[in-house]
């Protein structure tokens, strides 16, 4: 279950440094005694100071990576601009992020200083920019030729409201994008107090939503990097390693495919049960519940995928649940199908987990958040199969699959592939985990 909350987790220096380190480690105790377990290392011995064998066997996946055309944001555009005339909205403005950059291709960290684009129902799309970082946005910028800059001493506010007086927008609705901060909208609600104020959200999800094959393929090639990865990872698991070794075995196989900005979560034993993971030191021991929960982005695009698997053999406890998560992960994937409500794929998950005797609805143990989200340039976006929520399931929709068991005091178990809908119905990107002791298909 991939979130933002789990993106300060992605490789830095200090990442890298810690890698390396825990290389070290991780290779001389590996070296000192070879283990057979399912999903344990190899036991050769690594030079100190190198990663290990299956880390450094790895070679890049960037090989025939498309990013996304030009033409295709262009339709993006005219798409946004179609579903503004049938909400009845006159222009929808974005800060940097997500949405900026699906529509645009402009990515611009934000700050203080407001960075933003108009995008109007009817009319030239335009820039609100710094005066002084006019030149780095010109490099950025690939649609409109509208650049309003202005200076420390002056407001961007008034840069927006007079874009929708050079537009025809005196009165109407204005979109404003979920993620734009409030200072901003205050700022721009103060400068045009005429005009209404309304969620830009139909326009971009209603956008953001429906993947292409572009997108898709984008995609497809972030989860098989991430297979590469934990396959690499888990082969290097040993008695005592620490959640954070593996975790930066994880991430240093990511860097050696060339994977761009992932994170790792990664628990052991009674900790598996936290569905996002525990702060507490952790060490790997013999019969263990190893999860793993993360992702990587190739082109901004996202993958999310859990396994959870034993470190020895398993008891037989351990193996009933997993089942069980195994039957709600794939009752849910059956049930995704186009024009089911999104609601109908997390009761099918729920009613396995509930019909074995956990829950029910959120009770723990028990299955205690949602059975998926949406997917795409964020790790988590609309829309979600959850309890309430009848959206339709449409071709080019993007979900993870990822119901729980958790029973705090013993362990957790999440099985989570990513799936796309087509006419004919659902489509793993990955296959699912197909026993307890064999993560990998």
């Amino acid at each position: 279950m991939l979130i933002n909350r789990r993106r300060f987790l992605s490789w830095s220096a200090a990442a890298s440094v810690a890698a390396v380190t825990a290389a070290r480690t991780s290779s001389a105790a590996h070296a000192q005694g070879a283990t057979d377990r399912p999903g344990g290392g190899t036991g050769d011995a690594i030079p100190v100071g190198g990663l290990p064998a299956p880390i450094r066997a790895l070679r890049p996946m960037t090989l025939g990576i498309v990013p996304i055309s030009n033409d295709e944001r262009q339709a993006r555009l005219e798409r946004a601009r179609r579903l503004m005339a049938e909400n009845h909205v006159d222009a929808i403005y974005l800060e940097g992020g997500s949405s900026l950059f699906y529509f645009t291709g402009v990515r611009w960290g934000l700050s203080e200083r407001p960075f933003l684009a108009v995008i109007p129902a009817k009319g030239e799309l335009a820039w609100v920019c710094p005066a002084f970082e006019e030149a780095r946005a010109r490099e950025l910028i690939k649609f409109g030729h509208d650049l309003r800059t202005w200076q420390e001493d002056e407001s961007p506010y008034r840069a927006i409201a007079q874009i929708l007086r050079d537009r025809g927008v005196t009165t109407g609705r204005i979109g404003i994008e979920e993620r734009v901060r409030f200072f901003v909208v205050n700022g721009v609600m103060n400068e045009a107090p005429a005009l209404n104020y309304v969620e830009a959200t139909p326009i971009t999800a209603g956008c953001r939503m429906i993947k292409s094959s572009a997108e898709i393929a984008l995609m497809q090639r972030a989860n098989d990097m991430t297979i590469a990865a934990y396959k690499a990872g888990f082969a290097t698991m040993h008695e005592g390693m620490t959640q954070n070794e593996l975790r930066d075995n994880i991430l240093a196989a990511y860097r050696a495919i060339g994977a761009q900005g992932p994170a790792v979560a990664v628990s052991f034993g009674k900790y598996t049960a936290f569905p996002h993971g525990s702060i507490t030191p952790q060490k790997l021991r013999d019969g263990d519940l190893v999860l793993v929960d993360d992702g990587c982005s190739v082109d901004g695009y996202q993958s999310d995928i859990t396994r959870t698997t034993v470190f020895g053999k398993p008891s037989q406890r351990q193996s009933d649940v997993w089942e069980v998560e195994h039957r709600a992960q794939a009752a849910a994937f059956a049930a995704a199908r186009p024009g089911v409500p999104c609601e109908a794929v997390d009761a099918a998950a729920r009613k396995v987990i509930t019909d074995a005797g956990f829950g029910p609805d959120y009770k723990v143990p028990g299955l205690p958040h949602r059975t998926g989200h949406g997917i795409g340039l964020d790790g988590h976006e609309w829309t979600n199969f959850v309890r309430g929520n009848k959206t339709t399931i449409q071709p080019g929709m993007c979900f993870s699959d990822e119901p729980m068991i958790a029973i705090y005091g013993e362990f957790g178990i999440r099985l989570e592939d990513c799936l796309y809908i087509t006419d004919s119905g659902p489509h793993f990107f990955t296959q699912p985990s197909p026993a307890i002791d064999k993560p990998f298909a």
